[in-house]
């Protein structure tokens, strides 16, 4: 029900566009967040957006990089990465939490979530 897309290898200083799209369900009254894992590490909060109005929150280490932003017409939600830097390289996936979206952090509060798609950011 949730499909990532986007990621590749960039390098160091670059920008990716990590799309997540939705079907199957309705996702409005939920939040769509975005998680990546590095490896041989845990799963970590990125950037989440409210699916029906523009209310966002970052993780600290990518504001004023990434941008998240949401299309409730072609159900996708969006994930613009610039500024690329090599410890942003990890495995990002796209999740749907029904609760309100200060706990977008808690990657445990998700019900839903994509297959990951890989980016790797070479320094």
């Amino acid at each position: 029900q949730l499909q990532a897309s986007g990621g590749g290898l960039v390098q160091a200083g670059g920008s990716l566009r990590l799309s997540c799209a939705a079907s199957g369900r309705t996702f409005s009254g939920y939040h769509m967040g975005w998680f990546r894992q590095a490896p041989g590490k845990e799963r970590e909060f990125v950037a989440a957006v409210r699916w029906s109005i523009d209310i966002t929150r970052y993780a600290d280490s990518v504001k004023g990089r990434f941008t998240v932003s949401r299309d409730n017409a072609k159900n996708t939600v969006t994930l613009q990465m610039n500024s690329l830097k090599h410890e942003d390289t990890g495995v990002y996936y796209c999740a749907a939490s029904v609760f309100g979206i200060n706990t977008a952090h808690r990657l445990d509060l998700y019900e839903y979530w994509g297959q990951g798609t890989l980016v790797t950011v070479s320094s």
